[in-house]
């Protein structure tokens, strides 16, 4: 026997419906029970469990219950403890009025700063605007949201100084209080920023079994840094963190982030002097560390790091002269260059090579450089009728004069291998041309490989090449953490967040969804400070209709 009621224009988040769906089901004689708002989709869903009558008749904004039982009377009965069932999902609710929209709650509740948002997709991106425009930054729980309202609307929240969290957030710490599906962890000098939710919650709770707390925990969302949305709240949240006096250690955590997306926010990492460490989950790393920047190999790696780090003074930083142009790499030895390009593909752009990582990277003209470019001339092309670059030094002095003379050449990186075999005193040859390089004002680096016990003397080669102006450093590690240390930061083009709404203890939001999200907010308040929420009856505009609701968006002041 199936049964079933709609309850015309009665919106319930989905959590109530999954509730009174289960009540539903528990009661004795019941099979299986159905509650949903009565969307195409929904409905489908219902019509393949078997749980749709052919004569249904309920729209997108109507509540359609279904219960399925062992006899007529149990039905019967199911359906009529329906409102008493939604009374008791209802009944630890402490807010006695509840306003109709957002605006009413953000006057309700003046002190609000924060909006948590976990409505349907489709309805999502209207209401995250209207809570910017309310100068609120923005919990964005909702997912199905499209990639074009994405980033119209982080491009909103950054040109007004707020954070949009989201879409698709699960997970943030803001001042001792968590949003979403977040863990209860101490306070402390850990700042996190993630575009994994549960990633996030792993590295929190990892950090406070450590015996670390957290001063910030901000989820961007699991998009925010693909190449269309270009990492626009990560940058925020990393530039609000080093800001604050009660963050001294910052974790980045991601699925790979786009190439560009990357090299932009690890410059900006190096910009600061906080230490970051870095986990884009699957991303191969340049290097353990390099100035600023550690990179680990796991989520629990990142959470033992900022744990030990937060307990550290390190001297990161000292005035440098920051990266003003291109930087030319020429090396005798393939394997040094791919290494040396592996680790500058994550930072520089355009970056070129005759052994290209990626196709983008191939250099169209093995004669001319372009762009940041690295040059393994040990390659056949370079090499047919004449020695290797290791035993003869024309080619790579031919290739350094023509970068020495390039106005737009700022650093020239080579490569010294020593040994049996190799040329028998190269400083002879390439110390006077890194004479003149310096004079013209370009960085030389000079990676010199070699033992004491080699022919050519190990220590005479380094001091006549550093005599001559070189930077000198024995592997390409070293070679790529002074490199790291000498990025401009990228420039900042937009307002910084305020850091107001991220001081002292607790918070106080606006709620718009699942009251469960209110209802944790509300249940913070006694151990994490003032955690006051205002819940929203919300309703889908237009009864959900797809048509009026396009009409009064247009109609809606901009």
């Amino acid at each position: 026997m199936i049964q079933y009621e709609v309850r015309a224009g009665a919106y319930y988040d989905s959590v109530v419906l999954m509730q009174l769906q289960k009540g539903l089901a528990a009661l004795p004689g019941v099979v299986d029970a159905g509650v949903v708002m009565a969307t195409d989709a929904n409905k489908e869903l219902l019509a393949a469990m078997g749980l749709l009558p052919d004569n249904v008749v309920a729209k997108a904004d109507d509540l359609l219950i279904v219960v399925q039982g062992k006899s007529e009377k149990a039905v019967r009965a199911a359906l009529a403890q329906v409102n008493e069932l939604l009374q008791q999902r209802r009944a630890g609710a402490v807010q006695t009025f509840r306003p109709k929209s957002l605006a009413t709650a953000v006057t309700q509740l003046l002190t609000s700063q924060f909006t948590l948002i976990s409505v349907p997709g489709r309805y999502a991106a209207n209401v995250a605007e209207d809570a910017l425009n309310l100068g609120q930054h923005v919990f964005l729980y909702s997912d199905n949201v499209p990639l074009a309202d994405e980033v119209r609307l982080k491009q909103l929240a950054r040109a007004k100084g707020l954070l949009l969290m989201g879409p698709d957030c699960g997970t943030a710490v803001i001042n001792g209080v968590g949003f979403g599906f977040a863990n209860r962890v101490r306070r402390g000098r850990i700042g996190i920023v993630a575009a994994s939710g549960t990633g996030l919650q792993a590295v929190t709770t990892e950090i406070h079994n450590l015996g670390g707390g957290i001063s910030q925990a901000i989820g961007v969302g699991g998009r925010d840094l693909k190449a269309e949305v270009g990492g626009i709240t990560t940058w925020q949240a990393l530039d609000l963190l080093q800001r604050d006096a009660e963050t001294a250690v910052i974790v980045l955590v991601s699925k790979p982030p786009a190439d560009r997306v990357a090299a932009t926010l690890l410059r900006a990492a190096q910009s600061g002097d906080k230490p970051v460490i870095v986990n884009f989950i699957g991303y191969a790393p340049p290097g353990r560390r390099l100035g600023n920047l550690f990179f680990t190999s796991g989520l629990v790696d990142a959470a033992e790091h900022a744990v030990r780090l937060s307990g550290e003074v390190l001297a990161l930083r000292e005035e440098r002269r920051p990266l003003s142009g291109y930087l030319r790499g020429l090396f005798s030895g393939g394997t040094l260059a791919y290494e040396m390009l592996l680790g500058l593909q994550a930072v520089l752009t355009p970056l070129y090579s005759n052994i290209p990582i990626r196709p983008s990277q191939q250099l169209p003209d093995l004669m001319q450089s372009r762009g940041h470019t690295i040059l393994d001339l040990g390659e056949d092309a370079f090499t047919q009728g004449r020695l290797h670059p290791m035993m003869d030094n024309d080619l790579r002095l031919r290739r350094l004069r023509q970068e020495t003379a390039d106005p737009d050449v700022d650093m020239i990186v080579l490569d010294v291998v020593l040994g049996e075999g190799a040329h028998p005193d190269p400083a002879a040859e390439l110390a006077p041309a890194i004479a003149v390089a310096t004079r013209a004002d370009k960085r030389v680096v000079a990676i010199v490989v070699g033992t004491e016990l080699d022919p050519q003397d190990l220590n005479n080669q380094i001091e006549r090449l550093a005599a001559a102006g070189a930077h000198i450093f024995p592997n390409v590690s070293e070679t790529l953490d002074y490199v790291y240390n000498r990025l401009p930061p990228p420039t900042r083009d937009f307002p910084p967040v305020s850091l107001a709404a991220f001081m002292g203890d607790g918070v106080t939001a606006v709620n718009v969804g699942l009251e469960s999200f209110y209802e944790s907010v509300q249940g913070q308040g006694g151990g994490a400070g003032n955690a006051r929420a205002v819940q929203v009856d919300w309703r889908p505009p237009a009864g959900g209709n797809e048509k009026l609701m396009a009409i009064l968006a247009k109609m809606k002041p901009r």
